[in-house]
């Protein structure tokens, strides 16, 4: 599609074709006959091509292909007897080579790729149709699509599971003639649309994506995203039951040769890294919300933190060390993150800029008692003090003083 080299997983030989082994793995509730075969179930097989089935079943009346990636309806004129056909979940994009069918009553048509609405005219001969379903296709989104439908066959008794009432099908032919053209009007725009998406599924990279990629990539519904979509199926299937034909897996290093550690995310997982906080570290994990704890093991060290989430490592380096025994690891009980706070071993608190600086303290002096000091290294001898006596003498003759 649009790229001369081969895709890196897919697979050029993967069809997997109707083979009378095939049948008769399926036929084992007729003893493994397959000539005398009334009903046959080949549903979700990866089946590309309808074939061979009516050289060996001319007697089956029931045919399950659905879930296949069938792109054509053909191959089955020879089963006259076959009565209810399903071909839901393919890759139809037309109704066709249904008209030897002449005991058809059922056809489930439930989610393929049919624009052309105007192809169910090609069931006009099939008198014994009774059931048809087109839910999921294009043209049921189209303005009319009931009305045309009833209209166009008239022997059918219902739609989509939808029973056809007499006075729907009268007012389905009145209006015919102003449906049709719109009809027309909306194939012709699905066409234009149908080769614009082929286009653009040409010029991308999608079948250049590898296998793990691939599954992660949104991509548009059509019926070459499906038959990719089946055939990295099964190829996934065929290196299960194969080990040895597998890829080599991916190798993840977390350490350098010379014992660096490396950062590393094996397991996919989303992170935030807050480094902005001098302080700390805050590393943030999106763990599976519903991932037992203990299938998740942490190991801290002064420079890394790795974690191990079954089996699967994610680990990142920092820029300065962190404190491992300050550190603590907790998880979130809504959302299953797993958040790790870790204080850097180099952080010093800054001194507050505002604090103002401390006034020395003012000595109390005592302005009661004033005492006087005296060193501790005088010796006083208290023996010493003596009382003096006055040296004056009474004169008898001077009165007493008064006092009043």
């Amino acid at each position: 599609m649009g790229t001369n080299k081969l895709p890196i997983f897919q697979c050029q030989n993967i069809m997997v074709r109707i083979t009378e082994e095939l049948i008769r793995k399926k036929s084992e509730h007729n003893e493994c006959i397959i000539g005398t075969l009334e009903e046959l179930s080949l549903h979700q097989e990866d089946v590309e091509k309808i074939e061979n089935v009516g050289n060996w079943c001319k007697e089956l009346q029931i045919l399950y292909l659905q879930a296949n990636i069938i792109s054509k309806i053909e191959n089955l004129h020879k089963l006259k007897k076959l009565e209810y056909l399903n071909l839901a979940i393919n890759n139809i994009e037309c109704i066709e080579n249904l008209e030897k069918c002449e005991y058809l009553t059922k056809l489930d048509l439930t989610l393929n790729f049919i624009g052309n609405l105007e192809s169910v005219n090609s069931l006009k001969n099939n008198t014994h149709l009774k059931e048809l379903y087109l839910t999921g296709n294009p043209c049921s989104d189209f303005d009319g699509y009931r009305e045309y439908v009833v209209a166009c066959l008239p022997q059918l008794k219902s739609l989509d599971q939808k029973d056809i009432t007499i006075s729907e099908r009268i007012k389905a032919q009145q209006i015919f003639p102003s449906v049709e053209p719109k009809i027309k009007t909306f194939q012709e725009k699905y066409y234009v649309f149908r080769e614009e998406q082929k286009r653009r599924l040409a010029n991308s990279n999608l079948y250049d994506l590898d296998n793990e990629t691939f599954w992660k990539t949104s991509t548009e519904n059509s019926p070459e995203t499906r038959v990719e979509i089946a055939k990295r199926t099964q190829k996934n299937k065929e290196l299960k039951n194969n080990p040895e034909k597998a890829p080599p897996k991916k190798e993840y290093r977390c350490f350098s040769k010379n014992g660096r550690p490396l950062n590393c995310n094996q397991a996919k997982l989303d992170f935030t890294f807050d480094m902005d906080d001098p302080e700390k570290y805050l590393l943030d994990v999106a763990v599976y919300k519903h991932l037992d704890t203990n299938l998740i093991d942490v190991d801290l060290q002064p420079i890394y933190v790795k974690i191990t989430i079954k089996g699967k490592v994610f680990q990142i380096v920092f820029a300065e060390e962190v404190i491992t025994h300050k550190s603590t690891a907790l998880r979130s009980q809504i959302t299953g993150h797993l958040v790790l706070t870790m204080p850097k071993a180099n952080y010093k608190k800054p001194l507050t800029q505002n604090k103002q600086k401390s006034l020395p303290e003012k000595k109390v002096v005592d302005k009661k008692n004033n005492y006087l000091e005296v060193e501790p290294s005088i010796d006083l001898d208290f023996s010493k003090i003596v009382d003096h006596k006055p040296t004056f003498e009474d004169n008898l003759e001077v009165p007493p003083l008064e006092y009043g």
